[in-house]
């Protein structure tokens, strides 16, 4: 399967997904039809290795895909992006470890990257407790990525495997933006985790994770942060397409309230407003080009991206979602009154890159300041690289 009939199979249930918004936003969690027809569609396949039945894709293609989701529902999108970059990440496990992730092919995996954990070693492996909040996509998924501290050292964070069924999530995900994703507290109570399904965060960022089968130059191991940065963009991206669609979709022979014009598409003003959000959405998109590039022949060459070609990427990344964002609150406020129905779409899109936009990883000015520190010569001042 291409992905050229990967995204011509979500192209056409972007009228679904986006149907289905409000109703997930109502559950909070997306809709069950949704998964099935993203599933159908070979979607949770693309970040799989090919050794396992899995599509493989380029990251390229990855934020492709995630760009035509988000189009149609922000949640399903934000979702989508945090099983692929899990998938993906699972490839620079051991061995052992991908053999029993990826034994069904099509598998989804959730993450949290605070380190609330705590590990304990022991004989043949590890016992974890802890919770997490913030963990999107757990309420579908078969594995889950949690950090943890080792021994008690606070300097010893590990990413740890471990299947959904053996955690308890709470019911407590009630919120104003990405309402949909599901993203509520797990807690781990002594359960065990073997070696081979801990990696340190180090070894992870650095690309040197032991026996997998992912290495070297396989056009594939691509730089961790940097990965999971490239593949949010596209989100924040599709997003803002799904926005603009909607606005022009609702403006022709939509009256101004209390004025003369009895068509918003004829007012210059909303010429202007429409013009200025497309080339906002077309900026990030273009400037998404430059990164996608970069990794990409990084990972043909089976080299790292430096630390500054990272940091330079978590800047622009940062960039290209206030572009997106700036361009949604554009469309949003030309849009009228009437757009605060929960029916319209506009406002949920609204709501969740607002929302989106909040995240750690996410946040423009953090990540516009790491870009500028090394710009300057100095430290990144962190090891989120």
């Amino acid at each position: 399967m291409a992905v050229e009939t990967v995204l011509d199979a979500v192209r056409e249930i972007v009228p679904v997904l986006r149907r289905n918004g409000e109703e997930s936003e109502a559950r909070r969690w997306v809709v069950e039809e949704n998964l099935q027809l993203l599933d159908k569609a070979g979607v949770f396949r693309t970040a799989t290795p090919r050794r396992f039945g899995g599509l493989d894709l380029s990251l390229a293609d990855q934020a492709r895909v995630l760009t035509e989701i988000a189009r149609g529902c922000p949640s399903t999108g934000w979702v989508s992006f945090v099983w692929l970059t899990s998938n993906w990440t699972a490839t620079l496990y051991p061995d052992r470890a991908q053999e029993e992730v990826f034994a069904a092919g099509s598998v989804r995996i959730s993450s949290a990257f605070a380190p609330t954990g705590r590990l304990t070693s022991t004989a043949d492996g590890y016992r974890l407790t802890g919770s997490w909040r913030y963990n999107s996509g757990v309420k579908g998924a078969d594995w889950d990525f949690l950090a943890a501290v080792r021994d008690g050292d606070e300097h010893d964070e590990v990413m740890v495997l471990v299947p959904v069924s053996e955690l308890s999530l709470a019911d407590d995900w009630d919120v104003t933006s990405g309402g949909a994703t599901g993203s509520v507290t797990v807690t781990a109570q002594d359960v065990f985790v073997p070696a081979h399904r801990a990696v340190g965060f180090g070894d992870a960022f650095a690309g040197t994770t032991g026996d997998r089968a992912n290495t070297g130059a396989t056009g594939r191991n691509y730089g961790v942060l940097a990965f999971i940065m490239a593949e949010a963009a596209a989100v924040f991206i599709g997003i803002a397409k799904g926005a603009l669609e909607l606005f022009l979709e609702r403006v022709p022979g939509r009256g101004i309230t209390y004025t003369n014009w009895t068509d918003q598409s004829q007012h210059p003003l909303t010429q202007v407003q429409v013009a200025t959000a497309a080339n906002k959405i077309a900026a990030a998109e273009a400037l998404s080009g430059t990164w996608l590039e970069l990794l990409q022949r990084r990972a043909d060459a089976g080299e790292q991206p430096t630390d500054t070609e990272k940091a330079v990427i978590r800047g622009q990344v940062g960039f290209a979602v206030q572009l997106c964002r700036e361009a949604v609150e554009v469309l949003y406020g030309a849009s009228g009154g009437s757009v605060i129905q929960r029916n319209s779409p506009i406002q949920r899109f609204h709501r969740d890159i607002q929302g989106f936009s909040l995240h750690a990883l996410a946040q423009p000015n953090v990540n516009l300041e790491l870009q500028g520190r090394v710009l300057l010569g100095l430290d990144p001042g962190t090891y989120f690289l």
